[in-house]
């Protein structure tokens, strides 16, 4: 674990030996502490399918029931249901035990608040500050103290909600090849889709705890491909483990990732004058193709920092009703307060029904540039950027693409991990000069 405990998507470490349930009881307290200060606290937490879930959310529970709140717990849900469950049932804050995409070893705790929306950073700050000096506070006893509630019903209240945004589509003469990740969205995603209609086959929908991302979902989706094509779908979907983002595939068998969607969907939205301030917002990962495929039907491309927190509060400040990220985790401002991958697949399927045309045809109106996205593991998260050897290479890189490409180097919110990205129209140029940065980074500051 980091010195600071809230990265940017959240707390996360391996399971049992750095997000400990001690930790998370800790969490737990000092949530209570800092959103219930005046009232009795209502908590949802739901969970992804690894080992470690149950573990992590009977200590969280635990945690906040110590402090009198109030638990209600659906189970295994994706995290944007938790997001959407906490909005419309009356819940102080809602709680994920995901670590997303990582291995089933890793686990993570991850905080909305009553909007839907994710914490604040200033929120954030209070709960952490208390979390060292949890173990010295004073809980309530007797009838204050908390307790907990099983209540699988509340899924429903999510599939409602996802079903309810294709208003009168239907997905009758559609056939999708879903591919699960062994992940939180391996039931509900299946049904939604079949109950709006479509033909489903499933693939990687059989969680046994430790199968979560394994070779399977938005990080692995060639079976995925393969058996798009195999079965003549009209498109495949691909989650990642708590299914709040998304790669889809047509009916060719080619990727479909979160600037193409940004595309095709912004696209659609101008056409109907939906698209508020004829804006998308994406991160500094989104393809140069779609900053300009988006400018030839005069929709600017605004750029931020990488993760959605950062497309999302841009979004709710300017109004903008699209945004997202290359990797598939796409925010729809007017329907989500989060990036949800079913409700991405669901509105990608929605303009394919209102247009007639086929995902093959919608997603190829961009070029994409080359891009190289490379990682080196590392010692320490930000000693390279007071290292003046890897600034004055990162410098002449920029001062070389200039005009024609772009570079960017980042460290990861969640690992020891520093990525570097360039793009540009000459593979092998941006190719070497990615290689050339990893390979300095690693040199002074990469793990063994």
């Amino acid at each position: 674990m980091s010195d600071k405990l809230f990265g940017t998507d959240g707390v996360r470490g391996v399971a049992n030996t750095e997000l400990t349930p001690r930790l998370a009881f800790s969490m737990g307290v000092a949530a209570a502490k800092v959103l219930g200060q005046s009232h009795t606290p209502m908590f949802v937490i739901g969970r992804d399918t690894r080992i470690s879930g149950t573990l992590l959310e009977a200590a969280l529970s635990a945690g906040l029931c110590s402090m009198g709140g109030l638990v209600v717990s659906p189970g295994v849900v994706p995290t944007p249901a938790v997001a959407s469950i906490t909005r419309s049932g009356g819940f102080d804050a809602g709680i994920v035990i995901s670590a997303s995409h990582n291995p089933f070893q890793d686990n993570g705790i991850k905080f909305f608040g009553a909007d839907g929306y994710k914490l604040d950073d200033k929120i954030e700050a209070e709960i952490e500050a208390i979390v060292p000096i949890a173990d010295t506070l004073t809980g309530p006893s007797g009838s204050g103290v908390g307790h907990i509630r099983r209540d699988p019903g509340l899924r429903n209240l999510y599939a409602d909600h996802v079903k309810e945004t294709m208003g009168q589509i239907r997905l009758d003469g559609l056939k999708l090849v879903l591919d699960g990740a062994n992940g939180a969205n391996h039931l509900l995603a299946p049904r939604v889709t079949s109950e709006l209609g479509a033909d489903v086959v499933t693939i990687n929908c059989a969680p046994d705890g430790v199968n979560i991302n394994l070779d399977c979902g938005s990080l692995h989706p060639d079976e995925m491909i393969s058996r798009t094509v195999a079965e003549g779908a009209n498109m495949g979907i691909a989650f990642d483990g708590d299914a709040d983002r998304v790669m889809l595939a047509d009916e060719k068998g080619r990727i479909v990732d979160g600037d193409r969607v940004m595309l095709l969907v912004g696209r659609h939205l101008k056409v109907r004058g939906e698209l508020s301030g004829n804006a998308v917002v994406g991160t500094i990962m989104s393809n140069m193709g779609l900053e300009v495929a988006l400018k030839e039907s005069g929709i600017d491309l605004l750029r931020t920092a990488v993760g959605d927190r950062y497309v999302s509060e841009i979004m709710r400040r300017e109004g903008y009703v699209l945004g997202g990220e290359k990797s598939g985790h796409l925010i729809f401002g007017s329907l989500t307060t989060t990036g949800d991958g079913l409700l991405t697949a669901l509105q990608v399927l929605k303009v394919m029904q209102e247009t007639g045309k086929p995902l093959s045809v919608l997603a190829d109106q961009m070029y994409e540039y080359p891009q190289v996205l490379l990682g080196v593991r590392v010692t320490d998260r930000t000693a390279w950027q007071n290292d003046a050897d890897i600034q004055k290479a990162i410098a002449h890189a920029q001062d070389t693409l200039e005009g024609r490409g772009r570079i960017n180097v980042r460290a990861s919110g969640t690992e020891k991990l520093i990525r570097v990205m360039t793009e540009g129209p000459d593979a092998d140029e941006i190719d070497a000069i990615a290689g050339e940065i990893v390979g300095l980074i690693k040199s002074k500051f990469g793990t063994e």
